[in-house]
């Protein structure tokens, strides 16, 4: 069930049953020569809606654009500060608990967002707290990774090895073959590829990764590949959702 293609009957019907809600987040921001700038999103979007199916959870609209500031000198990259996607975050909590949510399971698909997270999270409770709303003290939220899935990890070490990298990795760019295979992209790959350094600010980060990459080697991706990170993802984030949404 989509929040956006739902009408508010079927919403108040829906908390009448549960009051967990799934909201993909990833991130608009350079993945190399090959991979799509909208992958982080792509892949929450569609990890979080086949979460939704299997649990029948409402899967709230994607939060597109998260904090990605060391990816700016890359052209087409947007992001957000922190203290801009803590806002964001506490906004859409907020509304949604007013209405009755009282589970949020953030299904996240970039590893930058998820100090930004945490801190909104902290941020969201003390909020609600403060405006004394119904249910404030039941609210919780958790943060579901799927590229830290144990199977999803497992699985990407047995078919990329040390070629798995940390950004524009096969194992995302895989994904987003198999949602979008009308999107491929073919691009040459320099055999140096910079890996291990500290991330500072975007002129850095640009000067000690030039293509984007950071240890990764996608030309290794295929949407074959992609389906099975997809169907390993779903079937583990739908269990800690289940569990998530069960506990007190």
């Amino acid at each position: 069930m989509l929040l956006h293609l739902s009408t508010w009957q079927e919403v108040e019907a829906y908390l009448q049953q549960s009051q967990g809600i799934i909201l993909p987040i990833g991130s608009t921001e350079q993945h190399g020569p090959t991979g799509l700038i909208g992958t982080d999103a792509i892949c929450a979007e569609a990890i979080a809606r086949g979460v939704g199916e299997a649990t029948q959870a409402i899967v709230g609209p994607t939060i597109n654009v998260g904090m990605a500031l060391h990816h700016t000198a890359f052209p087409g990259t947007i992001s957000l500060r922190p203290s801009t996607l803590i806002l964001l975050v506490k906004d859409y909590v907020t509304c949604l608990a007013k209405a009755g949510f009282t589970k949020f399971f953030f299904i996240n698909g970039h590893g930058g967002n998820i100090a930004t997270l945490k801190a909104a999270f902290s941020e969201t409770y003390a909020h609600l707290e403060d405006l004394q709303i119904p249910n404030a003290q039941r609210v919780q939220c958790q943060v579901g990774n799927w590229f830290m899935c144990g199977s999803v990890y497992k699985l990407a070490k047995e078919l990329y090895g040390d070629q798995e990298g940390s950004h524009a990795t096969p194992s995302e760019v895989a994904v987003t073959q198999y949602v979008y295979p009308e999107a491929i992209k073919q691009a040459p790959l320099s055999k140096e590829v910079g890996t291990g350094h500290r991330i500072y600010g975007a002129a850095d980060f640009q000067k000690k990764y030039p293509d984007g990459r950071m240890g990764s080697n996608p030309a290794l991706a295929t949407p074959e590949h992609g389906q099975q990170f997809y169907e390993l993802a779903v079937k583990e984030l739908s269990s800690g959702y289940l569990e998530f949404l069960n506990a007190h």
